[in-house]
């Protein structure tokens, strides 16, 4: 998509948008919806400039000008959701093994997470393994000190910065780059991240059947099926640092050909939205463009990491193909 063409699709579907209601507009993308707004009506679509159509999805959310209730452990694609976080030290070696632990859990994670706290001077006494209101309130300035969603509930962000969170890296599969050339089994270009039919990692057990789309949220890696259980292709992309990522059966719902993160910082081109969130939607789109000069957020090399704020973020090639293929009731199954 050539620069002129993105600021044509912004201007005019943000035009779009501002003509049914006086409000400034924030399309959802990676928990992208202030908690209190309110969804506009179904998809329709809108003529643009050079003769381009763009859904203006369900989820297009209109937020009043100045609103700042959006958490930013929600929020869309911003600078500071995307700096790297730098992995804690644990001395006593565990880790945890649930994906977030919350108050009135019990078990060896907490234990985990417990004893990481003591470590670094956040909770006094012993390791109980029963997620108390002092081990919450131990969480709660820890997120504090480390300027972290404060909610009192350990996730990935908590985990990382207490040096309890597991290796992330080993659970991602990295396929050699395809030739120059090289398409999938329905003719699209391959991005330098992904690969074809036999070439493609095997799918995740209990990933459904027939036409779908699967994502790994573990192994960053999403993958096309038809019909006939053929894996069309198969891709890395830059998913969740958060636990907003809902596993189970979806479908696509909404798709816009570009949109505009919450806060009006990022593009997000050809935007296919599968889950809708008490804060927003989350969906699969290219990889996004800083509003002030439209360089990208990340390079393809390192798709594969967690980046993002919600959203699946794709190598433009990726985010071509699962444009045209993934229409609207395409099953997406989340593991």
């Amino acid at each position: 998509m050539q620069r002129h063409d993105i600021r044509a699709l912004v201007v005019v579907a943000g035009i779009s948008a501002v003509g049914i209601a006086g409000f400034g507009w924030a399309s959802g993308d990676e928990g992208a919806a202030a908690p209190n707004s309110t969804p506009a009506p179904a998809a329709s679509t809108t003529t643009l400039v050079g003769g381009a159509t763009v859904a203006i999805g369900s989820t297009t959310t209109l937020v009043p000008a100045g609103d700042s209730t959006v958490p930013t452990e929600s929020s869309g694609v911003t600078d500071s959701t995307d700096e790297p976080v730098v992995e804690g030290e644990n001395e006593d070696g565990c880790v945890i093994t649930e994906r977030s632990l919350n108050p009135g859990d019990t078990g060896s994670s907490v234990t985990c997470l417990q004893e990481a706290l003591i470590s670094a001077g956040y909770l006094t006494g012993s390791a109980s393994g029963t997620y108390d209101s002092a081990t919450e309130s131990a969480v709660r300035t820890l997120q504090v000190d480390k300027d972290l969603y404060v909610d009192g509930i350990a996730g990935r962000e908590t985990g990382l910065a207490l040096g309890v969170w597991p290796d992330e890296a080993s659970l991602v599969i990295h396929t050699p780059a395809p030739p120059e050339g090289a398409v999938d089994l329905l003719g699209f270009p391959l991005s330098s991240v992904a690969s074809a039919g036999d070439d493609a990692p095997p799918l995740p057990d209990n990933s459904g059947s027939g036409r779908r789309l699967v994502y790994s949220r573990a192994g960053q890696r999403v993958w096309a099926v038809d019909d006939d259980g053929r894996i069309i292709r198969s891709w890395l992309v830059s998913g969740s640092k958060y636990n907003n990522e809902l596993p189970g059966t979806h479908q696509v719902y909404s798709r816009s050909e570009v949109s505009t993160a919450w806060n009006g910082k990022a593009y997000l081109p050809m935007m296919v939205r599968w889950l809708k969130t008490e804060r927003g939607a989350i969906g699969f789109h290219s990889i996004p463009l800083h509003v002030e000069d439209e360089s990208p957020y990340q390079t393809e090399a390192e798709l594969g990491q967690r980046l993002s704020g919600g959203c699946q973020r794709q190598a433009p090639a990726d985010a071509k193909f699962i444009w045209e293929w993934a229409t609207i009731g395409t099953p997406v199954v989340v593991v």
